[in-house]
């Protein structure tokens, strides 16, 4: 214990849990974050950049001109799109409860606090009493005007100079931890595993979504989804809370913020250890999707988040009343290339071939836009950057005169494909040469008891109506495989 002596300081007074989160309801990243600290009662203010102009500046500011969100301050230190195990170790958030520890560098038993904390697997908020004057007034209201540290805060409830025996009983350390076991554990929270968990749970089967950003994959992102059976048109974001609601309804276990880094099998049950848990499930269903396919030209990487996106819905907005440029030639090029014609200034389409691949039905919709303007049979060479870094058009080369020329923007979405996110499965279950795990029958990958759904497995169909089709499927494996 240590009784301190606070020097006069001309540090402005602030308050407790100073958190800022810069966002945007449409982020799938910023509602995941949002929802993690509401559900460990962490206040917090939220800022949304598409109503406060202020706020992307400050956001860009951060980012080294990036406009990166969730963009989050805690304490004056800044975070770029933090996980929520990262949100857990910096905010003290534990299966037990917030935890703060109020104390200083100097004190011998403010470092022996946390080095027992640290050795034990607890997240804790460090809060230092000689940084911050409103710590120094919390310590004095706590201990009846007396400046004695550690003072340590476990769910608010003070404990002044807890000792390694009194911590361990407070925080259930050395406990062994009892893990409960699912009857099956799907990865992936998007439509196909939405829908496998809502079968799985009408069978009586205890199922566990692990997603690793938010509930509702790419269809979250889309704007408008108009070819679901049962709605003639919807937004993807509504479409997809359905679902969560529905899984959650008939009894399904979500996490978020879950990204998995190992499946195991052992005596018969899957161990999935993400970077946060482990958890142990009776069959596996793996439905992680597909992420945006890249151009892999020259400048690409640098610019991505400096006018350079992905995702008309979560990026669109900044770019509303500018100039913009779409590359590529498919549905999802021309469907978001409409969405974004509908607020951007202008729309130049570019893309490789001398016709679209896109539907009939989109490319007609194309005429009737007059602020669209389309740049056909021109491949993409690189990307150029202005003095600040910044995006300011792309390189084309017109691939029948092999004329070069700059088209200037003041962004760009590229919208070229997606490709399976498999990655961390290639050593597990069998892939085929793009990456998509290899399937048959009932949805049956190569490991007996894994089972794989959506746009990540083999000849899948990226439309949310094959989705939820294939979670069937899966649902039924896993009924087969468990009985």
């Amino acid at each position: 214990m240590a009784i301190f002596y606070k020097k006069p300081t001309n540090q402005i007074h602030k308050n407790m849990n100073n958190i800022l989160l810069y966002g945007a309801d449409w982020c799938p990243d910023c509602r995941r974050a949002k929802a993690y600290l509401k559900e460990n009662n962490i206040d917090f203010t939220f800022v949304d950049v598409d109503l406060d102009k202020e706020a992307t500046a400050q956001v860009e500011a951060i980012n080294n001109g990036k406009r990166i969100i969730p963009t989050i301050i805690i304490d004056d230190k800044s975070y770029t799109n933090p996980d929520n195990i990262q949100l857990a170790s910096v905010l003290g958030i534990n299966a037990v409860g917030h935890v703060q520890l109020f104390g200083a560098d100097w004190c011998p038993d403010c470092r022996r606090a946390k080095s027992f904390l640290r050795d034990n697997g607890i997240n804790f908020e460090f809060i230092d009493v000689d940084q911050h004057d409103w710590a120094t007034e919390k310590v004095e209201e706590i201990n009846n005007g007396k400046r004695i540290i550690p003072t340590v805060l476990i769910n608010s409830k003070p404990y002044t100079n807890p000792d390694n025996t009194e911590l361990t009983k407070l925080l259930s350390i050395n406990i062994e931890k009892q893990h409960k076991i699912f009857d099956t554990i799907i990865i992936g929270g998007g439509a196909a595993g939405l829908t496998t968990s809502i079968y799985a749970q009408r069978d009586r089967f205890d199922t566990l979504i692990l997603e690793k950003s938010t509930i509702g994959g790419n269809a979250f992102l889309t704007e408008k989804i108009e070819n679901y059976p049962g709605f003639q048109s919807i937004s993807g974001p509504l479409l997809m809370e359905k679902m969560e609601e529905q899984a959650k309804t008939y009894g399904a276990t979500i996490k978020t913020g879950e990204e998995v880094v190992n499946i195991e099998k052992k005596d018969n049950l899957f161990s999935i250890k993400t970077k946060g848990d482990t958890y142990l499930g009776k069959s596996v269903v793996l439905s992680t999707g597909s992420t945006y396919r890249k151009l892999g030209i020259p400048n690409e990487e640098a610019l991505i988040g400096s006018g350079i996106h992905f995702c008309a819905t979560c990026d669109g907005a900044f770019y509303r009343d500018k100039d913009i440029i779409v590359i590529g030639g498919g549905n999802s090029a021309l469907e978001e290339g409409i969405f974004l014609a509908g607020f951007c200034k202008s729309v130049k389409i570019v893309h490789r071939s001398k016709y679209f691949s896109a539907s009939k039905t989109y490319v007609e919709k194309l005429e009737s836009i007059e602020n669209i303007s389309t740049h056909m049979n021109k491949s993409s060479l690189e990307f150029i950057s202005d003095d600040k870094g910044l995006f300011e058009g792309v390189k084309l080369k017109d691939n029948e005169t092999q004329e070069e020329s700059v088209l200037t923007a003041d962004g760009l979405f590229i919208f070229i494909g997606l490709i399976p996110n498999t990655q961390s499965f290639k050593n597990i279950v069998d892939l085929d040469s793009r990456g998509f795990i290899q399937t048959k029958g009932l949805a049956e990958t190569s490991v007996k008891g894994i089972f794989a759904a959506g746009d990540c497995r083999e000849g899948a169909i990226a439309q949310v109506a094959a989705a939820t089709g294939e979670g069937v499927l899966a649902s039924y494996g896993i009924r087969s495989f468990l009985k």
